[in-house]
């Protein structure tokens, strides 16, 4: 017997058609005589339909209040998946996330899990009900309601099944594993057999849907093994593991993000420490920065350029407008119509001219780069975002179209 946690997203519970898909497949794994945990999203675009409806009465409500409100969309799924299993006749429990003992940080909207006390789980189990738990949601030290931001309930589950010492934790979506590229834009893209955590932690950073980034930092610190499978189609999905073997291709995947906005910082002089008090401003708000440049010096002056998340754009006009202002000369200028593609790959790091690969092929697109990082495994370039698809397509076909 072994003990698994499940979790389902929102298009897997989307209807109730779709509510009895799952709740067959929880029950099958507990006819199997596994203990089984289940992790559920909100239906649908029920979280969208919950924001629009709070933005009909107020634009500018309290992060607070909008946590109270985002966390319904889970109880409804938790509520309706329970009374599906109920009446295919087996024993079930539903629990919202304070009921499971995921406890968090205060930060509403993007809280972080502190801790997890599985004790209530566990009793569940102990009386051998499927216990279903409302993913995305916590509690604060203040006894308030807070969500884990977008993709919170892949991070509930995989937090879950630490606390529990899973022997398995199964992220169901609408799609049958991981792939090369997102399947549904890219025809000949590839499902992976396995990857790497290393690997899919920068997919899931640098745009891939599939898995949330901090579910799998989780999975990764606590070596939980993931499998990523379709609740539609009955077929092996994508085991997330240390150190997998990857067919052996260069790069396990090609990624987009259009949640980005380039910051352009002009005529800084020359002087030590402006970066630092630049970075330092924006830290100071939560505001992550990426793909950094800098440029020569020219008549005494510097420009810096860096890309932030799109959702955080008006936070960065707000601080370094009031920084600007104070140096003289200095310009600060924005542009959000752009993206970020990105390659992948553990194979870069034994294998020379993955980048030149890349460049050429884009080069060859006549799509223009922006910007460039790097790290060991992962090259990202920023371009228009009317170029996005093509360059995603273009890169993708540069690798994969040779692949058996």
């Amino acid at each position: 017997m072994s003990l698994i946690v499940q979790k389902f997203g929102g298009s897997s519970v989307a209807n109730a058609k779709m509510i009895f898909n799952v709740a067959n497949i929880i029950t099958r794994a507990y006819q199997e005589g596994n203990d089984v945990v289940v992790v559920v999203s909100a239906q649908g675009d029920m979280t969208d339909e919950l924001i629009e409806k709070a933005n009909e009465i107020n634009l500018n409500a309290s992060k607070r209040e909008m946590d109270v409100l985002m966390a319904s969309g889970e109880q409804i799924s938790i509520a309706l998946l329970s009374i599906a299993i109920e009446k295919l006749g087996f024993p079930v429990t539903s629990l919202l996330g304070w009921q499971a003992g995921v406890m968090t940080s205060s930060t509403y909207g993007s809280a972080m899990i502190t801790r997890i006390d599985p004790g209530r789980i566990k009793k569940e189990l102990d009386k051998k009900n499927i216990v279903i738990v409302a993913g995305f949601q916590g509690l604060s030290q203040y006894y308030d309601v807070t969500t884990l931001g977008r993709g919170g309930s892949d991070t509930s589950a995989v937090g879950i099944a630490v606390a529990l010492s899973a022997d398995l934790c199964q992220i169901y979506t609408d799609v049958e594993g991981v792939y090369t590229a997102d399947p549904r834009f890219i025809e000949n893209a590839i499902k992976l057999e396995s990857i790497s955590y290393d690997e899919m932690l920068e997919l899931s950073t640098l745009g891939a849907k599939v898995l949330n980034n901090r579910s799998v930092e989780i999975a990764k610190k606590h070596n939980v093994e993931l499998e990523v499978l379709s609740s539609f189609v009955e077929v092996p999905g994508t085991i997330v593991r240390e150190a997998a073997n990857v067919e052996k291709m260069l790069i396990s995947g090609v990624a987009k993000d259009n949640n980005v906005a380039k910051i352009s910082i002009t005529g800084m002089p020359d002087a030590q420490g402006w970066a630092f008090r630049i970075f330092s401003k924006l830290s100071a708000r939560d505001i992550n920065v990426d793909t950094i440049l800098q440029s020569a010096v020219h008549d005494d002056k510097r420009d810096i350029f860096f890309t932030v998340n799109e959702d955080r754009l008006n936070d960065t006009i707000e601080v370094l407008s009031k920084y600007c202002e104070s140096v003289e000369g200095s310009n600060l200028i924005y542009d959000k119509n752009v993206s970020k593609v990105s390659i992948v790959g553990a194979g870069m790091q034994t294998h020379a001219g993955v980048a030149a690969k890349m460049f050429e092929a884009l080069f060859a697109a006549n799509i223009d780069i922006q910007m460039i990082s790097t790290s060991e495994i992962k090259v990202s370039v920023i371009v228009a975002q009317s170029d996005a698809d093509e360059a995603v397509r273009t890169v993708h076909n540069a690798f994969f179209t040779t692949v058996d």
